[in-house]
């Protein structure tokens, strides 16, 4: 079975931003993505790539960028989507956030968007299709050259738990505490074809692969893969699947410039004729249950050996280490943010900081939304009080 990959030209960048919609009022998840798309026709009935679109719930939509050539470039498409899907949320009484759950909304109160695929896949997957009230970021790295592909999502695949900690904002489930840091990475996880990518040798092994799955009749469409990490051959790119819901465009564009600075590096030694590191499987697999179950406090493990390091101290190394690719791609001071996230603590510290100092709930939904709003990080030392 043949896959082309349409290659792009260098490490461009696209990112797919899934929003809640929030009652400005209760501040539960209000199912009314169709309304609030009807109100923007000229973004969400936008050719073939709209800038805004349905998800599989009502509770959300997706604001996408199109091909971008940096971070900068992806965080101002953002913001101009952003600033048009506020306005018309606003007039319906509805507010914005990101978090990769809802702390409050049951998710047996969602309603399905009103698309034939996600019918589908809900009759094919039942519960587990069902209770994916969740909300992520992905983003799309263009790579130059379709033989790159595998070798690089091998690489990438020892940074799941670095994607995963920094941007872990859902703690909550149903208006209880998991205990995790990511329990959308449970949630999502638990489908069929999702996780860690499988460990493959090349692009012919990956076609291999899809026809064999295909052949079985796990899968119609390669497009039914949700690896966390996973080649997209129409775009000509990677895309990181591993964030959780990113509460603040900061943090998003760091995601991104994180994401770029690595595949452009991975790139780059490839070019020079390095073989890139392939981690083993069970190392993959382990990794990213300690940043789900502990996030920046993980203990990771760095060789199949069995050696581990914290993953702060893994993060500080790895912000210094790609700070020269940053620099060189624009996205410097995107990168530094990932520092501050460590200093000021990530989106789940956040939210468990305010329940700690006597907050409650809504309180946390309050902050998701002021956040991304303001584009600032409710810190570790900022409570929000009922009533405040």
């Amino acid at each position: 079975m043949a896959i082309d990959f349409n290659a792009s030209n260098g490490a461009t960048l696209g990112v797919e931003w899934e929003i809640q919609l929030v009652d400005a009022e209760t501040r539960h998840l209000r199912q009314d993505a169709r309304e609030v798309l009807a109100a923007l026709p000229a973004l969400s009935l936008e050719g073939d790539n709209p800038r805004i679109r349905h998800e599989l719930m009502e509770s959300m939509v997706e604001v996408v960028t199109g091909i971008c050539d940096t971070v900068g470039e992806a965080k101002a498409d953002l913001s101009a989507t952003l600033t048009a899907l506020r306005g018309a949320a606003a007039e319906r009484g509805i507010a914005l956030a990101c978090t990769g759950t809802h702390p409050i909304s049951d998710w047996r109160d969602a309603v399905m968007a009103p698309m034939g695929r996600y019918a589908q896949l809900i009759e094919e997957m039942q519960w587990l299709a069902r209770r994916i009230q969740t909300f992520g970021v992905h983003v799309h790295v263009g790579v130059s050259d379709g033989a790159k592909a595998i070798p690089i999502i091998n690489a990438l695949s020892s940074y799941l738990p670095h994607f995963l900690a920094l941007t872990a904002s859902s703690p909550f489930w149903s208006a209880g505490d998991t205990g995790l840091a990511s329990c959308r990475a449970v949630v999502f996880g638990q489908m069929p074809t999702a996780g860690p990518p499988h460990l493959l040798d090349d692009w012919a092994a990956f076609e291999d692969y899809m026809a064999t799955l295909m052949r079985s009749g796990t899968i119609r469409s390669i497009k039914e893969v949700w690896w966390d990490i996973r080649p997209h051959p129409d775009f000509g790119t990677i895309e990181i699947r591993m964030f959780d819901g990113i509460p603040t465009m900061r943090e998003v564009g760091m995601a991104a410039a994180l994401c770029q600075s690595l595949v452009a590096l991975f790139d780059q030694q490839l070019d020079r004729g390095y073989t890139l590191p392939r981690p083993a499987a069970w190392v993959v697999r382990d990794n990213k249950w300690r940043a789900t179950r502990y996030g920046l406090d993980a203990i990771v493990i760095t060789d199949d050996r069995g050696s581990t390091a914290p993953l702060r101290d893994e993060l500080y190394e790895l912000i210094r280490e790609l700070e020269p690719v940053a620099d060189r791609l624009g996205c410097a001071e995107e990168l530094k943010v990932a520092g501050e996230v460590l200093e000021h603590g990530a989106p789940y510290e956040r939210q468990r900081a305010i329940r700690a100092g006597g907050g409650t709930l809504e309180n946390i939904v309050d902050a998701a939304i002021t956040e991304l709003a303001e584009d600032r990080f409710v810190t570790l030392g900022e409570v929000v009080h009922a009533g405040a």
